[in-house]
């Protein structure tokens, strides 16, 4: 009897459960993962990889990263860099890295044996014709003059098509399927055009390329892949790849497909996420805010909390919207265990010691992570003049009130308990500095004062804190979904979105790295941006301590 406690398999698994069950494809499994590279990756991409990967990796298989580079108009070598960094980040690496440009001469035989089947036929209709004669869902389309031509003369064409001899848009390669079909995707497609556009890796030899649908199934079938996983905006598409693998008598590869992933306040869609770039709505295809991979790693998401999010959220069968919310759940979850815990005043207010003599500087003893044992600890300087949160001071509390206050007591963490003597005002009345006193005996790890404080607050030493440029990032739109909206998408961008304002840190975060995530105490989790340098610290919001966005909206 299996275990409760088991996770229940997802459709695919069950799936290739299944198949391996029966002895299907010899016991084999191999997935592909198959992005245009025509931009870069987002959290939509992060859960197919998930997914191929993860289930090839649970039975024992492989997955190839294959390159659909079969536009050269769109496509650029950059983006094929970025998508293999992205793939290599979320954890995971593939057997081969292929590229539809690899097969476009078995392509362009598949094509030919087509048209020596009599299943395949140039057009050199208008698309505005080809268009009219499609017909609509209730009606059936027309056939073209053009589909009765003889194989000879659709071999001649189609040769003189890749000998560079026509117009780009004067002559397709249509597959000859039936124009009557209530799959409008199966009347006739188009499966070859002319493109007079230098390509990435094949450079001018060719001037014809195969259309997504006609390489999609047949780059399957060369690579013998078992399990072709896709987003269900392909169930329409799948009628055509089996006719295609059928009619060419190749290996049958199979797809399935799943629901892809939408995020709230995010846009799914490469195309308008490079709008979002070209208009300098943001600084790049990397910016925090974006639902890119790598926006997402600089933000200071990482690779294990977006793998727990694609694995919380499971493999559907129908669409949905998965709320942001989730998402920096599992940021939070995985940066409590591993993130550095630091102090930084973000809004300073300066506090004088009085008591605390001139020119003294302490090191006092700070853990490093809490949760995790084997961090450490370190020092941090403390001093006559500290800085601490303007709101952790309240002139008149109120009666639960635990942090300072004049007469009262808090402890300053990993130092000492103080009082609040005195508060010095400018002549407008604005609160600038307070005056405490120390209890020299209340050291933190050799408290022998005796006296029970309920509030901790952070803080810095004055003269060895560093000035920092904090960017505090929020959601980029300000709507749940903006593809939903009427109007341009772009109406609805939250301008908002990023803030940017200076802080004090400790000084031990001038070795800060890109390898270390940091818990700037009570304040969130920050991360250092790559614009740092040597005379300016940068470092970005990852996600605050709690989510406060739904108490907000709300409101």
């Amino acid at each position: 009897m299996a275990d409760a406690s088991e996770k229940s398999l997802n459709f695919i698994e069950q799936i290739i459960e299944d198949d391996l069950a029966v002895g299907k494809n010899n016991g084999r499994v191999l997935t592909r993962f198959p992005p245009e590279p025509n931009g870069y990756l987002h959290i939509g991409h992060a859960k197919s990889i998930c997914l191929n990967f993860g289930v090839a990796q649970k039975y024992g298989g492989k997955t190839n990263l294959r390159f659909d580079d079969t536009n050269p108009v769109t496509e650029e070598t950059e983006y094929v860099e970025s998508i293999k960094a992205d793939v290599k980040w979320l954890g995971f690496d593939w057997a081969e890295e292929l590229y539809a440009s690899d097969y476009f001469d078995h392509l362009y035989e598949f094509a030919k044996k087509l048209i020596n089947k009599g299943l395949a036929y140039v057009d050199d209709s208008t698309s505005e014709e080809m268009a009219a004669m499609k017909g609509t869902p209730t009606l059936p389309g027309m056939n073209s003059s053009c589909r009765s031509r003889s194989i000879e003369e659709n071999a001649d064409l189609f040769e003189r098509m890749k000998n560079g001899e026509f117009a780009e848009g004067t002559q397709v390669l249509r597959a000859k399927i039936d124009m009557a079909s209530t799959n409008m995707l199966m009347r006739d497609p188009v499966i070859y055009r002319i493109k007079f556009a230098t390509h990435h890796r094949t450079a001018d030899k060719w001037c014809i390329y195969p259309m997504y649908d006609f390489a999609h199934g047949q780059s399957d079938s060369i690579e013998n892949i078992t399990h072709s996983i896709c987003t269900l905006e392909f169930i329409p598409h799948r009628e055509l790849y089996d006719w295609c693998i059928g009619n060419l008598e190749i290996f049958p590869s199979k797809q399935y497909e799943f629901a892809r992933l939408n995020l709230s306040y995010a846009i799914m869609s490469k195309r308008k996420l490079l709008q979002l770039v070209n208009d300098k709505h943001v600084t790049g295809w990397d910016d925090p805010r974006m639902p890119t991979i790598s926006g997402m790693r600089r933000r200071g998401y990482t690779p294990e909390a977006i793998r727990d999010f694609c694995e919380r959220i499971g493999v559907a069968k129908r669409d949905n919207l998965i709320d942001v919310s989730l998402l920096e759940f599992c940021v939070r979850e995985h940066l409590n265990k591993i993130a550095t815990r630091v102090m930084a005043v973000i809004d300073p207010l300066k506090v004088i010691i009085t008591n605390y003599p001139k020119g003294k500087v302490e090191e006092l003893t700070t853990e490093n992570n809490p949760e995790d044992h084997d961090s450490g600890t370190r020092t941090m300087p403390f001093s006559r003049e500290i800085l601490i949160e303007k709101d952790d001071f309240m002139e008149n509390p109120s009666k639960k009130y635990f942090r300072l206050a004049p007469g009262l007591m808090v402890r300053l963490k990993s130092a000492y308990i103080v009082r609040c003597d005195e508060v010095i005002k400018d002549a407008a009345g604005e609160i600038i500095e307070l005056h405490c006193s120390y209890i020299e005996n209340s050291k933190s790890g050799h408290d022998t004062s005796g006296i029970a404080v309920k509030g901790t607050i952070h803080w810095v030493s004055a003269a060895q804190a560093i000035e920092a440029e904090i960017r505090l990032y929020d959601r980029l739109f300000k709507v749940e979904d903006p593809s939903r909206e009427d109007g341009d998408f772009k109406d609805y961008i939250n301008q908002d979105s990023l803030q940017t304002i200076t802080a004090f840190v400790e000084p031990s975060l001038a070795n800060a790295s890109l390898s270390i995530h940091y818990q700037f105490l009570r304040k969130g989790y920050y991360y250092l941006d790559r614009d740092t340098t040597t005379e300016k610290l940068i470092f970005n919001r990852t996600v605050g301590l709690r989510d406060t966005w739904a108490k907000e909206a709300g409101k």
